[in-house]
């Protein structure tokens, strides 16, 4: 389903992603794993052409900050220059890493914003199905978005996310700075919108409150692809259980 063959990021002088091969398969749900700084949030930018975005606005400026090379396929077709929103119309959707929400708007109406490349009847079915989702959005409707909690900003943001009606979602660091119990709640969203037929990349730091459902992952470092396997080939290597899993 998304591929990336050698995907190669410079910005200026420092490489951010080295020859990055990854491949997703529909109807997975796929962990991009590592410390801080290791290219995961530029991997995923770079699958929903925020990095392309980002290089044709310093092309326009006459600069050269950054520089990409390899290429990325989506349904069998080379998506490496198609801009943004042209992958949203696909399927191809990003929920980045503190997503931000309207916050002087309400739950429904950041919900109805996530729409506005939609018809107003997909927005209301997508509306509907994020909220399926995430059950406590359904009491907060009319709730101000900067009222909410850091956990329920979160299932908001995705709930936006959610309402384009994505083939393959992207969630940059979805549980960073929750409680355990909000993060088995967003954990628990992911199993859910799995079940309902999406394709699901999710980036962490930590991998262990996600492998009830992650089916592959990768372990990025240093921009590398270090190592990857099948959640139960990276459980039973102790140096990496220890390192990216948590202690037990």
């Amino acid at each position: 389903m998304l591929e990336t063959r050698d995907l190669t990021v410079f910005f200026e002088n420092a490489i951010a992603l080295n020859k990055v091969s990854i491949r997703v398969d529909a109807g997975e749900v796929v962990g991009l794993f590592g410390p801080n700084s290791a290219g995961k949030s530029t991997l995923v930018k770079s699958l929903a052409g925020l990095t392309q975005h980002q290089r044709f606005r310093e092309k326009r400026r006459k600069g050269e900050r950054i520089t990409i090379t390899g290429s990325v396929w989506f349904e069998g077709q080379d998506i490496t220059e198609l801009p943004v929103t042209k992958r949203v119309d696909r399927g191809l959707v990003l929920c980045r890493e503190r997503h931000p929400v309207f916050k002087d708007n309400n739950v429904e109406e950041n919900l109805r914003a996530g729409g506005h490349l939609r018809t107003r009847q997909e927005t209301a079915e997508g509306i509907e199905r994020a909220i399926s989702m995430f059950p406590p959005l359904d009491a907060l409707r009319r709730r101000r978005a900067g009222l909410m909690s850091g956990g329920e900003q979160q299932m908001l943001a995705i709930g936006m996310a959610l309402v384009v009606r994505p083939s393959l979602l992207l969630l940059d660091e979805p549980l960073l700075g929750l409680s355990p119990a909000m993060q088995q709640a967003v954990v628990s969203a992911i199993r859910r919108i799995h079940d309902d037929g999406v394709t699901v990349v999710v980036t962490e730091q930590y991998a262990r409150p996600l492998l009830p459902v992650v089916d592959r992952a990768y372990v990025l470092e240093n921009g590398t692809v270090n190592v990857s396997g099948t959640r139960d080939e990276l459980v039973e290597s102790p140096e990496f259980a220890a390192a990216y899993f948590g202690a037990t």
